[in-house]
């Protein structure tokens, strides 16, 4: 595994994505809530199920949430993850078009153009708009015309907005479950059937994606740590390793891309911008059950 890769970060609603280049990447085994996909500059990333497996080589694959694996990036120039949020329409169509079960190849004639645009976006435009509709561009491609067999449950969508807009407090399951119209008991059990987690370990998630935008704004590790909630530095290196397999540091962010919107390099504060408060949180407490 190497120490350290350098790449870039950014986010959408329901999504995110991880992309670098110049410094190999190796990830050891672990699972996580994301659908993730994943594929390089050229055909070579390596995926497998356990430590004892032979490595598979892939155009591009999908690994559906929780599913165990360790991801390798050592034998392409550059490397781009994306972590899919099983709730969203996107992650539905994903599971539906390619299962639940085990790792799913992406063919690279399926991948065509719109990995390279991904990829020349990352380098040329430098433009978080522009990497973003080019990700989501690769999603637009793996999906198609397909359609989720199940739709997410609109109460719940409705409980995960309110969530990430009110990271910046103490959340306790009643709150969140009033905001969905249900009691703290049936929320608890929807919720965990809608989105695969329990609500702490999902906000978690959210805190988690907060760093990731903090230190692609320079903070450093140990702010970043503190300002999304963690407890310190250590706790979010823990959490990182549960989550990813890898801590926070082992990525170092080569800096931020242009912000068209402001025109320069800004991260959106969630409270007035409603269009991002997905990535965009600011959660300083500890979740209350």
């Amino acid at each position: 595994m190497s120490d350290t890769a350098s790449g870039q970060f950014v986010s959408w609603d329901g999504g995110c994505l991880l992309i670098g280049s110049a410094v190999a990447i190796g990830v050891p085994l672990h699972a996580h809530y994301a659908i993730q996909v994943a594929f390089g500059s050229e055909p070579g990333v390596r995926l497998r199920t356990d430590e004892h497996s032979e490595w598979t080589e892939y155009a591009g694959a999908i690994v559906p949430s929780r599913q165990p694996h360790e991801f390798n990036a050592t034998s392409v120039r550059s490397w781009a993850v994306m972590f899919v949020e099983p709730e969203t329409r996107e992650g539905r169509a994903l599971a539906a078009l390619h299962g639940d079960h085990g790792i799913t190849p992406l063919a690279a004639d399926m991948l065509g153009t719109v990995t390279p645009a991904l990829f020349s976006a990352w380098r040329d435009a430098r433009s978080k708009a522009a990497v973003t509709e080019a990700a989501r561009a690769v999603l637009r491609a793996i999906i198609g015309d397909v359609e989720p067999s199940v739709v997410s449950d609109e109460r719940i969508l409705r409980a995960i907005a309110y969530i990430n807009g009110h990271l910046d407090h103490s959340l306790a399951l009643e709150e969140v479950a009033a905001e969905a119209c249900l009691s703290p008991s049936r929320f608890r059990h929807l919720f965990v059937e809608q989105t695969g987690m329990a609500l702490r370990p999902y906000i978690l998630w959210r805190r988690f994606l907060w760093v990731w935008e903090l230190l692609m704004a320079g903070e450093s590790l140990s702010a970043a740590a503190h300002m999304a909630g963690f407890a310190d530095a250590a706790h979010l290196t823990r959490t990182s390793r549960r989550m990813f397999g890898f801590p926070p540091s082992m990525l170092q962010m080569i800096g931020p891309l242009r912000d068209d919107a402001s025109g320069g390099v800004r991260a959106p504060d969630p409270r007035s911008d409603p269009t991002a408060v997905n990535a965009f949180v600011r959660a300083r407490d500890p979740v209350r059950r």
